[in-house]
């Protein structure tokens, strides 16, 4: 499984970021991005749905 950010959807808001700083940074203008090629183990899974959940627009997809 991956997880991804709709760079369109994003506004920066950061919940990703301060959920899973291991999955998730930021861009230069403060959008969120993800870490890496977005691929999850086991143990981030839940991480990246705990993102998922929390973020505000909705801008992150788990696909498998």
């Amino acid at each position: 499984m991956k997880v991804r950010i709709d760079p369109d959807i994003c506004q920066g808001q950061g919940r990703c970021f301060s959920i899973a700083p291991g999955l998730f940074g930021f861009d230069e203008l403060g959008n969120g991005v993800v870490i890496g090629d977005g691929t999850l183990q086991a143990d981030t899974l839940a991480l990246a749905q705990l993102a998922q959940a929390n973020c505000p627009e909705h801008a992150i997809f788990i696909e498998e």
